[in-house]
């Protein structure tokens, strides 16, 4: 019999494994680039030490490996299926038909984790309480269970913050690691944790008239759980969203290839998409001759004005970072870094902001950057690479991206609004007519306008 349990545990497992690899992996990356974990005492002293703190530096930790899908996926995995096999073990006896509510609390961390703000301390959180809490049963009886119960809460309040309890108390003790928003309550996340202790406390107390029953019963109970819960969570999932985070992920790792390939197959009907799909035809020098093959959304599907969160800017800093317009680029992504709701640092925007301030000549700044990229894990080797540029004119004007986009920068200072106008694009195409991209972007805005007079001024110009 169990062996069968863990046949199932890994049927489980492969179908957490596969769904995270194959229809989730950008709320993966999504969940990497929002975080910056570093290799330092001072960084990690100032996570631990607040209530939680253990189970919110293993979440940063391992969402680190996000960067890679099926890392990632392996990892939420194994911590869901550790999550069952622990609650299975405190049960007395899980050969009956309460063997298949063993999966309920981690089904329902997976329909937590559906929301790319949730965070993955929430899982730790819940994983750690469920594996004090086995060890003490494991281990002790009697009046020194009790005691230890008793000792284990606050110590478990330290070490993964209010979800080891089972019922919240007030406002308290919502917990600051388990969300992105702080002001949003992780229902879910709540609902995994007290159903562990329900469950479990169930069993106890109708354990007398459990009977040890054949291998089909305890396959029905999974079955049955099986079946309504991967419904449920295939039904909940955000595949919407997942759709505009691959565009934004394709656009960050400049796979422009990858993105046309993409926008033939399927054409983008959101925001997000369409400033990706534009910028990938500009970048294989195709937006003239092909942008009315694809869906259009007037000039925000150029340069969409920026807004003020975290997500949404990050493809506009790309365009105007290919474009050189180096110090929008730079106010872009520092703004969309600032707007994090938890307050974390972004590797992607590290990165960056090291390059913007290496074209800018802003050497020291870099460096700043640069410093904390060589305490990772996944940036350190970019970032020991980019450090003897550091003043290096002539590496750096001789760089294939650095050099190029030293060149098209504007070389004057001027009142620049949040709405990019044909003005800023056609002053940025005559500081240097090779600027190809510039060229492309400001007939294009003169087309999506039906400035006519514009368009013919530069037509006539290029001749």
């Amino acid at each position: 019999m169990k062996y069968l349990h863990l046949i199932y545990t890994l049927l489980f497992a492969v179908a957490v494994f596969l769904f995270f690899g194959l229809a989730y992996p950008h709320h993966l990356h999504y969940q990497e680039q929002y975080q910056l974990f570093l290799f330092d005492s001072t960084y990690v002293w100032d996570v631990v030490k607040q209530p939680g703190g253990v189970a919110d530096l293993l979440g940063r930790f391992c969402t680190q490996f996000f960067l890679f899908a099926w890392v990632g996926a392996a990892i939420i995995a194994l911590l869901l299926s550790a999550e069952q096999l622990l609650t299975l073990c405190l049960f007395r006896n899980h050969e009956g038909w309460t063997y298949g509510l063993s999966f309920v609390p981690s089904f329902l961390l997976w329909f937590f984790l559906l929301d790319e703000n949730a965070l993955l301390s929430g899982v730790w959180a819940v994983l750690l309480s469920l594996l004090i809490a086995w060890v003490i049963v494991k281990l002790t009886k009697g009046w020194v269970r009790h005691v230890l119960l008793i000792v284990a809460i606050p110590i478990l309040y330290i070490l993964v913050g209010p979800v080891c309890f089972p019922i919240p108390i007030d406002n308290l003790w919502l917990g600051i690691h388990y969300h992105r928003y702080p002001t949003v309550f992780p229902w879910l996340l709540w609902a995994a944790a007290f159903s562990a202790f329900v469950i479990v406390g169930m069993t106890l107390l109708i354990r007398h008239h459990l009977k040890h029953s054949s291998y089909l019963l305890p396959l029905t109970s999974y079955l049955l759980v099986a079946i309504v819960m991967g419904v449920l969570v295939w039904k909940n999932a955000n595949f919407k969203a997942e759709k505009v985070m691959q565009y934004d992920f394709m656009a960050c790792h400049q796979q422009w290839n990858r993105i046309l390939e993409t926008v033939n197959v399927e054409k983008p009907n959101n925001q997000i998409g369409v400033t990706v799909q534009n910028l990938a035809l500009a970048m294989r020098g195709m937006l003239l001759e092909h942008m009315f093959d694809y869906n259009q959304n007037s000039i925000h599907g150029l340069l969409p004005d920026v807004k003020e969160d975290a997500t949404s800017p990050m493809p506009t800093a790309e365009a105007f970072y290919q474009l050189g317009m180096i110090n929008v680029a730079q106010r872009t992504v520092f703004e969309a870094q600032e707007a994090i709701l938890d307050f974390q640092k972004s590797g992607r925007c590290y990165k960056r902001l090291a390059q913007t301030n290496l074209i800018n000549g802003q050497y020291e700044v870099a460096r700043k950057y640069l410093m904390a990229l060589q305490k990772t894990l996944f940036y350190r080797e970019w970032a020991n690479e980019t450090l003897p540029l550091l003043g290096n004119e002539k590496a750096i004007d001789s760089h294939s991206e650095y050099g190029r986009l030293r060149q098209c920068a504007y070389n004057e200072d001027f009142y620049f609004s949040d709405h990019v106008t044909p003005e800023m694009l056609e002053s940025l195409y005559y500081r240097n007519t090779d600027n190809r991209m510039a060229y492309q972007y400001l007939l294009a805005y003169c087309m999506l306008t039906g400035d006519q007079e514009r368009y013919n001024r530069i037509i006539s110009k290029e001749q």
